[in-house]
Parts: structure tokens; sequence; C-alpha cells
């Protein structure tokens, strides 16, 4: 073998995909996903799968996938986290708040990305957003003024709101913080709110009774696990009780919801898909930044407005991501 032929294998070999010599080595990186909720949805799952594909990931030939999900009864995630632990995964994918805030509790040394984390420094899953300084790193949900934002589209759509309730998770501590801020924003817009907190699946019917008493002008959802998961229920009984309400997720408006701003989690999935990438490959936690949302979605369902009787106006209408007719 002549140098030149030396020289050229030795940087093919060095620029050959990991995941594809990997694969070649017959490794298999097993991945644990710890979630609080009852599951990914579908198109979600799609969007993941497709995005480790993308970067030379097959589930079943150089990874595998080991899920658990606290089905909404949050004091599960420690022993779930501690069977993944147990079960010596690479690295822990955690959605949300509390499924990282387990995980994190459960071990120090195997690498865990936060998928949608909600407050990532306030809750005390890393110490700093540049430099996490622990094993815990991915991204956030949060973005400053979201929910102030959310308010003021919904005011611009009900320009007489006066009274907004409010359904958050109360066991979550990334919602308290994110209805803090709405009454903030309440108060500038001369808005007076509600609370209606749940903490499980079998809090709804109360809250939803409780709705019937306050008999608010609107309705605000404030994005947690507990309660994308419930989004049906909820959007169900703000179209029964013709209530226009504004949501965190294009989920909710693709169910029949009026209207929906935030982050795309479509986005964040793919984005977390990369820091699996990054750390399987010989990455560290520690000097992978935790990342804050990028894209946000405006999604407006115009056969919900005409069922409130609503007219959208015109320059939200031409802001809008996407509308549903």
């Amino acid at each position: 073998m002549n140098r030149r032929t030396l020289v050229f294998l030795l940087a093919a070999t060095a620029a050959r995909p990991f995941a594809v010599s990997a694969q070649q080595s017959g490794k298999v990186f097993r991945v644990g996903v710890l979630n609080a909720g009852t599951g990914t949805p579908k198109p979600l799952a799609d969007v993941s799968r497709e995005a480790f594909e993308k970067l030379g990931w097959f589930e079943g030939k150089n990874i595998s996938f080991e899920r658990r999900y606290a089905e909404n009864h949050p004091d599960r995630l420690p022993d779930l986290a501690a069977e993944l632990v147990g079960l010596k995964v690479d690295l822990i994918m955690a959605g949300g708040t509390l499924a990282p805030l387990a995980a994190k509790r459960a071990t120090t040394t195997i690498p865990i990305v936060m998928t949608t984390a909600g407050d990532p420094v306030g809750s005390g899953l890393v110490s700093n957003l540049a430099r996490p300084e622990a094993n815990v790193t991915g991204l956030s949900f949060m973005s400053p003024d979201l929910d102030g934002k959310r308010l003021q589209l919904l005011k611009e759509v009900v320009p007489q709101v006066a009274r907004v309730a409010v359904i958050w998770d109360a066991a979550n501590p990334y919602p308290a913080r994110a209805f803090k801020e709405t009454e903030r924003a309440a108060q500038i817009l001369g808005i007076e709110v509600h609370s209606l907190e749940v903490r499980g699946p079998d809090d709804f019917a109360g809250a939803f009774d409780a709705m019937k008493r306050l008999q608010p002008d609107a309705l605000f959802a404030i994005g947690d696990p507990l309660i994308s998961d419930s989004r049906r229920q909820i959007v169900d009984f703000a179209s029964n009780q013709r209530l226009p309400a504004m949501y965190p997720l294009r989920e909710y408006v693709e169910v029949g919801g009026l209207m929906s701003y935030g982050s795309s989690i479509s986005d964040m999935v793919r984005r977390a898909a990369g820091y699996v990438d990054k750390i399987l490959k010989g990455a560290k936690p520690e000097d992978l930044p935790v990342e804050q949302p990028t894209k946000f979605e405006l999604v407006i369902n115009l056969k919900a407005a005409k069922a409130l009787g609503l007219t959208i106006p015109p320059l939200l209408l031409a802001r809008a991501d996407e509308v549903i007719e």
C-alpha cells in the first residue's frame, strides 16, 4: 500500500459518521425516555424518529429506547427514573420539568437531555443556561414574556375580555411561574385573572364546575404534560361553554381549539435529537449550553371562531403561521 492510498483510507475512516461506525461495531446505545404524561403523540414520535434517522440513528440497529411514562402521576417519576438508571442506559431524555428533575435526583453521572423543560434555572435543573455545569442540558420551553404575548393576542380577538380563567398544573413548578407572569401581564391589560388549579387527571371536573360558577369571558391554558394530555377535554369544555380560549400549543387547535401561540414542539424535538447525537458521540453535557425556543407558532381555527361568533382581525390572520378552516 503506497503512502497516498494510506492517507486516503485514514481520511475516509475519520470522516465516516459515528453512528455508522457504532452500528458496524455492533454497539447499540440505550436511551431512556422519561415523561410525566401518558406518552408521545404519533405525529411528534414520527418527527423524533425522522430526526434521529437523519443523524444516522436507527432504532433496533444502533440505538434503542427504554420508554417510561408516569401517566400524569408525578409520584411515580422517582421509581421510573431509578428503573432507567438500573438499566444502565447511556442517556436519559426527559420531557417537561418534573421528569428531568426526577432523573437528576436519580443520577449524577448519566447524561440527561431536557426536551421541553419549563424553567431550568429556577427549578434547579441547571445552575446556568450557558454552562449547565452538571450532567443535565437540553432545551428550555420558557421564553420571556411569552404568556403576556398570549394574553395580548387573546385580547386582540376578544377586545371586551375582562375576566379570564387560567387553568394550570399546580404540581409543576414551571406553570406556577407562568401564572405569575400571566397575572402581571393581565394587570397591564386591565384584565382580571382567576386561578383554576389542577394537580392530576381527577381535578378537571372540579375546575370545570368552578369555571361555570365564575362565568369568565375567556379561558387561558398554561401548558405542561398534564394540561397537554387533557387538551381534548379542555377544548371540548370551552366549546360547549362557548368560551374563547388561548392555548399554548398548536395541538390544542388541531383538536378544535380557537387559537394557540407558543413554541414549536416539533422544532424542539428535532433539536433534542441533536443533543442526544452530540452526547453519544462524546460531548459532555456541561459543555452544551441550554437553548431556549427559537421558533414560535400562531395557529388560528376559523371554524372554532365562527362557532363562537368571533371575527378574527385581518391583520392577526395575516400574522398567523397556520389558519385552520
